[in-house]
């Protein structure tokens, strides 16, 4: 065999969501903050086209970048790769790097409970690990501060009319819709319309709404579509269907981190949920997140809440990504019946 790279990463998924972690081949992209390094990332391209363009990767794949921290408190930390962005923050790669520093040796254990730091390109996450056997077997996340944005804002989505959406922060921005109220029950059969429809919904927010984080004038456009369900309270706290889609076109198979808070946020502001409730959210294939309010705060001058999401993830294969040089595609392709029309 011969290649001119070769990139070693351990594959894991998070209730369902891939999110494979890149151990080595990479060196550290520039930028003096995490922040400034993701959007060198996000600028440059030809990492996130090598793992995440077909053949080696695909619509379905979120890839992280192990880096050494910049901040003295954290342990590790890492840059998230999704199909259209290179985000603040993500509940289910949290989880999954997590899982993977852990489980591999790259982070010492220590059980019954290891407790980490990690830098996400947003901010500190502050991680506590439930471990048995050698396995990181629950990760629990504290995440960035999460926010409500605007609430019944009205929205001209073409075909559909106007609708009634809320706004939020939860790491990464949203616009939220009441799946029952379009007809949804949330199962998994509904994959596809929702999908599409999400990421339609998700451009007109972003021609007609717009969304700018007040502490981070870097982001400013909405990521995902959060299809929520109604909420019901049982006797261990709320329970929520939850589906997100994701540009290009599909949907989180996990029940997603960044919604479980941003969705807090709003029920918070509503006051339909307060600071030690818990909200478990439900995916398309039947998986959980689990989120706490655990304090409130300030995001610039909103009003925000402290929330800590958990859930389950596992390492599913090692693999070393290569090129070759006389490889016609040496960073990959695109076609429109996965990938949607850009």
């Amino acid at each position: 065999m011969r290649s001119t790279k070769t990139i070693h990463v351990i594959s894991a998924h998070a209730e369902g969501e891939v999110g494979d972690v890149i151990v080595g081949g990479v060196a550290p992209p520039p930028g003096e903050t995490i922040w400034e390094q993701s959007r060198w990332i996000a600028r440059d391209q030809s990492l996130r086209n090598f793992v995440l363009n077909e053949p080696r990767g695909g619509v379905f794949r979120h890839v992280n970048l192990l880096v050494p921290p910049k901040h003295p408190e954290a342990d590790a930390a890492f840059i998230i790769m999704e199909p259209e962005d290179t985000p603040p923050m993500s509940g289910s790669n949290a989880i999954c790097v997590s899982t993977v520093l852990l489980d591999s040796g790259i982070l010492p254990m220590k059980e019954p409970v290891t407790e980490i730091t990690l830098e996400a390109p947003g901010g500190l996450v502050r991680v506590r690990a439930e471990c048995r056997d050698g396995k990181a077997e629950r990760i629990l996340v504290r995440n960035l501060p999460s926010f409500a944005d605007r609430l019944g804002a009205k929205l001209e989505v073409e075909g559909l009319g106007t609708l009634t959406v809320d706004t939020a922060y939860g790491g990464d921005s949203f616009v939220i819709v009441d799946a029952p109220s379009m007809g949804f029950g949330l199962v998994a059969e509904e994959a596809h319309d929702i999908a599409r429809l999400g990421v339609r919904i998700t451009k007109a927010a972003n021609t007609q709404l717009g969304f700018h984080h007040p502490d981070n004038p870097d982001w400013k456009h909405f990521s995902f579509c959060l299809f929520a369900g109604a909420v019901e309270r049982g006797e261990e706290g709320l329970r929520t269907g939850a589906a997100v889609a994701i540009q290009p076109g599909k949907i989180d198979r996990s029940p997603t981190g960044t919604a479980l808070s941003a969705r807090m946020a709003v029920l918070k502001a509503r006051g339909e949920m307060g600071e030690g409730e818990q909200l478990t959210a439900v995916s398309l294939i039947g998986s959980t997140f689990s989120g706490r309010i655990v304090g409130t705060t300030r995001v610039g001058d909103r009003p925000a809440i402290l929330t800590e999401i958990s859930g389950r993830a596992w390492i599913t294969g090692i693999h070393q990504h290569m090129l070759d040089p006389s490889d016609p595609w040496p960073e990959g392709y695109r076609l429109t019946d996965t990938w949607g029309a850009r």
